[in-house]
């Protein structure tokens, strides 16, 4: 079977996973196909190594199935998954990784530092996260204020039934939006409960429709 065809063959079995895995296989030392998600990237590339401390490292080196918790220390992200080694004709040929986002069990606060000091709060009052000029803003009802996690670190943190990455720049607790709109150039526009427009990009627009089921 040619490269081409494997690579359309595991897109095709990507697609019978959820939105929020991605999908890594690797031969005995790197990395041949990587499928990411729209929850969690671990920028890995066709070509890149397998590194000591990934779970297909371990799968690898130990002959067996793995499934365990990967500290951000090793690929930069934080992440569950599960990796299974390959054989062919009774040989070690590889691995294959489902990866999940690592949600993070026992928070229920996003601590928010404005010009004062700091501020917990719930995450029930956040209404969006954006990016912008370099610095994470966290919006409530009452304040503003900065934080030093990433959008994608916030991914991780936030409860995923109540927040969605719409944009690059944006996340939005689903709560707080008062309706949506189509959008010839960000495909949505969604109005906020304090009167805020939120864009949906294109490249987020049908993972956005199929969590909120419209």
């Amino acid at each position: 079977m040619e490269i081409l065809s494997i690579a359309a063959l595991l897109d095709t079995i990507g697609k019978l996973f959820s939105d929020e895995i991605s999908i890594a296989v690797s031969n005995r030392k790197e990395y041949i196909y990587y499928r990411p998600s729209k929850r969690v990237d671990l920028k890995i590339k066709p070509g890149d190594p397998v590194k000591e401390g990934t779970m297909a490292y371990k799968a690898i080196t130990q002959q067996q199935k793995v499934s365990e918790f990967i500290n951000k220390d090793v690929l930069g992200t934080p992440y569950h998954g599960m990796v299974v080694p390959f054989h062919v004709e009774g040989k070690l040929e590889g691995s294959v990784t489902a990866i999940y986002p690592a949600y993070t069990e026992g928070k229920s606060v996003v601590t928010v530092k404005t010009q004062d000091g700091w501020i917990p709060v719930p995450f029930k009052e956040v209404n969006y996260i954006e990016v912008k000029n370099r610095k994470t803003h966290v919006f409530t009802d009452r304040f503003s204020g900065t934080h030093k996690n990433s959008l994608q670190e916030f991914e991780y943190l936030l409860p995923h039934e109540a927040f969605v990455r719409c944009h690059r720049s944006f996340i939005v607790n689903v709560h707080r939006i008062r309706e949506i709109y189509p959008d010839t150039h960000s495909t949505f526009v969604l109005a906020m409960d304090d009167e805020v427009r939120i864009p949906v990009s294109q490249s987020y627009s049908s993972y956005f429709r199929k969590l909120l089921d419209f």
